[in-house]
């Protein structure tokens, strides 16, 4: 950062930076052939659209799921459907040796880790005079540790490369309260991963970029209980919640060439929720 306009008139060494060999067709662009991107919370939901994706655009994909082994079954059709290598992994992201073995097994099956999406999360909605020390704990292990975990060590992946390209979900709970129900120390841990995001793509410029997603309320498994489903349709400006084909294109820009130029943004996608 400059101090002065005296610092500001120095030339720099190794500035301005080249532009990247980004075709200039824009389908070009968003193609993924030959990339290897991993899906944390791939089972379902979010998650499942998001690997969707990224085969569908010709990326070969690692699945981790922790729970719902039903990625296996959906790893094997995605391979047999668009032809890409896939694999699904049981992994316990608050586990950070899992999360290192798992990580180190993506490299060896694929040869490389192009992208990694650091998706998995889990909500308990509660005040928090009512939220347990153990329920407080389970949301920091999985939403905060996890997250942390997976970018440490697949950052230490993408620095040796010499590239990569980690993509954090995060939520809307980053940036509101939410109505009606309580969840402080949900939006508490979405808070944290959309900063540490926004961090990371300052220390990772010379390797990788980093972007979030802040999703709003999409119709899933995990997905709000009635009273907060009903506010959402009155507080989004759309009226309604976002079904997951609508957020499979945002993360396969942040995947792919298309988004060279972007590093460090928190992007909302949430049908205008926000906006009040």
């Amino acid at each position: 950062m400059s101090m002065s306009v005296q610092d500001s008139a120095r030339e720099r060494e190794g500035f301005p930076r080249p532009f990247p060999g980004t075709p200039s067709n824009v389908l070009e662009q968003l193609r993924l052939n030959e990339k290897v991107v991993v899906v944390t919370g791939a089972a379902d939901g979010i998650g499942l659209a998001v690997a969707e994706a990224m085969a569908e655009a010709g990326a070969h994909v690692g699945m981790w799921y922790n729970s719902n082994d039903a990625a296996i079954q959906r790893s094997q059709e995605l391979a047999s459907a668009h032809n890409v290598k896939t694999a699904a992994y049981k992994v316990d992201v608050s586990d950070p040796d899992q999360v290192q073995e798992a990580i180190a097994k993506v490299v060896k099956d694929f040869g490389k880790m192009d992208v990694f999406v650091a998706n998995a999360g889990m909500a308990i909605s509660k005040g928090l005079l009512e939220t347990s020390l153990d329920e407080y704990q389970k949301q920091m292990s999985v939403n905060v540790d996890g997250v942390v975990f997976c970018a440490k060590h697949a950052g230490a992946i993408f620095k040796n490369q010499g590239f990569g390209n980690l993509i954090i979900t995060s939520s809307i709970s980053a940036h509101i309260v939410n109505v009606p129900v309580d969840q402080p120390i949900y939006n508490a841990t979405k808070a944290y991963v959309t900063h540490l995001g926004k961090s990371l793509a300052r220390e990772w410029r010379e390797f990788a970029r980093v972007n979030v997603v802040s999703p709003g309320f999409f119709d899933t498994k995990m997905g709000a209980g009635p009273d907060v489903v009903d506010e959402a349709y009155r507080m989004s400006a759309l009226g309604r919640q976002g079904h997951v084909k609508e957020i499979k294109g945002l993360y396969l820009y942040l995947a792919s060439n298309a988004s060279s130029y972007m590093t460090g943004s928190d992007l909302l996608i949430d049908g205008g929720y926000v906006l009040p």
